[in-house]
C-alpha cells in the first residue's frame, strides 16, 4: 500500500479543514516546498496535493506551487482541485505533475474523462467525495443525488483505474476512515482505491494494508503528529519486509540521545501488534512466543518512529525508554567493550 502524505494550498499557505468547511481552515505548515522535502526524506515517493482555491473556483490558482514541488522535490505528485477541463489537465502533465484528479467534472462531464484517460491512461484518477453515501462537488459545497458505488462503476466502465474515495465527515476528524464504505467500494469495483479521510494512527494504516486498499492519503494526522510518516511507509509494506524472511533484525535506539539500546528479532505479527500498542514486541527464537518489552520489569519502550533500512531486510526502531533496557540493569546492553588485537 502507498502512502500519500497531503498538502493543501489554500492562497499559497499549506492548510486543512474540517470536514471539507472552509471556515475552519487553518495552516498547518510554513512552506509547501520544504514540507514535501521532509515528506521525501522520511521516505515518501508520492504526495497528494489539493488546490483548493481551484476546487471553488474551477481555475488553476496555485499552479506554480505544484510545478515546483514536482520540479524538485524528488516526489511524484497527484494533483486534484479545479482541473475540469483538457486544457488544465495538458498543462499539468505536460509539466511535471504524475497524475491529475477529476472529481466535480467526473460527476458532471462524463465525456471529458473518457478523453482523459484516453489521452493519459492511468495518469487520470477521479476523486468521489460523498456525504451520508451521495457524491459532493465543487469543492464539497453541492451534494449531488449520486451514490458513490454508482459513480465509481460508471468511471470503471469509462476505464479509469484509480479512485480517491473521501467519505467528507471523517475528513480531518482523526476518527478513522470509513471502513465500511471502503468494503464496499472495493467489492464493487476492480480499481485502485484510495482512501482519503480521518486516518489517525498506525492501527488505521495496518487496518487499511490488511484490506488489499491501494493507497491511503494522510494529511492531519501527520501535522499533528499522531502518525509518523515513516512509520505509516513500513506499517504500509509488511509484504516487502518479509519477502525472503519470516524474521528481521530490529535495533533499538533512544530517540533522543541516539544510544543503541538493543537488537532484537520481530515478524509480521510482533511489528503488528507493535503497532497496535505503541510499545515494542519481539519474538523470542529460544522460547519461541511474543515478548512485550517491559511488560515484566515496567521498563518499556514507546515506539517513535520505525524505519527500514536500503535493503528492507533490517528495522531502525526510534523509542523513548522507561529505565534500563538491559536485563542486567544496564541502561543499553551494549556496555563490553572489545579491544582489537594488533
Amino acid at each position: 500500500m502507498i502512502i500519500f502524505p497531503a498538502i493543501d494550498i489554500k492562497d499559497g499557505r499549506c492548510v486543512r479543514l474540517y470536514k471539507g468547511d472552509f471556515s475552519t481552515i487553518h495552516q498547518v505548515a510554513d512552506n509547501p516546498l520544504d514540507t514535501a522535502i521532509a515528506f521525501k526524506k522520511a521516505g515518501a515517493e508520492w504526495i497528494h496535493m489539493v488546490d483548493l482555491d481551484g476546487a471553488k473556483t474551477g481555475h488553476r490558482i496555485n499552479s506554480s506551487i505544484f510545478l515546483e514541488i514536482a520540479q524538485k522535490s524528488g516526489l511524484k505528485v497527484e494533483l486534484g482541485g479545479g482541473i475540469r477541463d483538457m486544457k488544465t489537465l495538458e498543462y499539468y502533465l505536460y509539466n511535471g505533475i504524475s497524475r491529475c484528479i477529476l472529481g466535480s467534472a467526473a460527476l458532471k462531464d462524463p465525456q471529458l474523462v473518457r478523453c482523459a484517460v484516453e489521452a493519459f491512461g492511468d495518469r487520470i484518477a477521479v476523486g468521489i467525495d460523498a456525504v451520508n453515501g451521495m457524491v459532493a462537488a465543487e469543492g464539497w459545497l453541492e451534494i449531488s443525488n449520486v451514490p458513490y458505488i454508482q459513480m465509481a462503476q460508471q468511471m470503471e466502465k469509462i476505464g479509469v483505474k484509480t479512485l480517491i474515495f473521501t467519505d467528507i465527515s471523517k475528513d480531518g476528524t482523526l476518527e478513522g476512515p470509513n471502513f465500511v464504505q471502503l468494503s464496499a467500494l472495493t467489492k464493487a469495483v476492480s480499481c485502485n482505491i484510495i482512501a482519503s479521510g480521518g486516518i489517525r494512527d498506525l492501527s488505521h494504516i495496518c487496518k487499511l494494508a490488511d484490506s488489499d486498499i491501494y493507497g491511503a492519503i494522510c494529511g492531519k494526522s501527520l501535522y499533528s503528529r499522531t502518525l509518523h510518516l515513516d512509520s505509516a511507509i513500513v506499517a504500509a509494506d509488511l509484504n516487502q519486509l518479509f519477502k525472503d524472511s519470516p524474521l528481521i533484525p530490529a535495533i533499538i535506539q533512544e530517540n533522543e540521545t541516539g544510544e543503541v539500546l538493543m537488537l532484537a528479532y520481530m515478524n509480521r505479527e510482533s511489528i503488528k501488534r507493535t503497532l497496535d500498542s505503541g510499545t515494542t514486541w519481539f519474538w523470542s527464537r529460544s522460547r519461541q512466543e511474543y515478548w512485550n518489552k517491559g511488560a515484566t520489569s515496567g521498563h518499556y519502550q514507546h515506539v517513535v518512529s520505525i524505519t527500514a533500512d536500503c535493503d528492507d531486510d533490517a528495522l531502525l526502531i526510534r523509542v523513548k525508554q522507561d529505565g534500563a533496557a538491559c536485563h542486567t540493569g544496564s541502561y543499553s546492553c551494549f556496555f563490553k567493550n572489545i579491544t582489537p588485537q594488533n
